[in-house]
């Protein structure tokens, strides 16, 4: 019984000194900044079928979108709010004028948001 004890007790160190070495090993985003790569800042769209994209970050697994009208600091709507793991994402808007922000996410860090301004006009 001692020596079954004995064997549990050393997976259990392995397996959590492995755990820690993996949350060590996490890059560290946090001062990397996304580069936006449409729509830009100030840009005025006729379509509202809006591409958000932007340049891929290394070791971000996840990126997290915000839309807000008319803008995150006096936000009277928030549009979009989500989590995605590709570099871009497809929004369908109405006329208006809005902020987006984007950041990039991984196990244990985050960059801060990069903020553009977005106006939709009718055709």
């Amino acid at each position: 019984m001692i020596q079954v004890f004995k064997k549990f007790m050393v997976i259990v160190v392995v397996l959590f000194l492995f755990n820690c070495e993996q949350i060590i090993e996490v890059e560290d985003i946090s001062n990397e900044q996304i580069v936006v790569l449409s729509p830009v800042n100030n840009t005025t769209l006729t379509s509202n079928e809006v591409n958000f994209t932007w340049e891929p970050l290394d070791f971000a697994e996840q990126y997290q979108l915000q839309i807000a009208h008319p803008n995150f600091e006096a936000a009277e709507v928030f549009v979009e709010d989500t989590i995605i793991t590709a570099n871009s994402f497809i929004k369908p808007l109405v006329t208006n004028t809005y902020q987006w922000r984007v950041r990039a996410l991984n196990f244990a860090y985050e960059t801060q948001y990069t903020t553009q301004n977005l106006t939709i006009e009718d055709q």
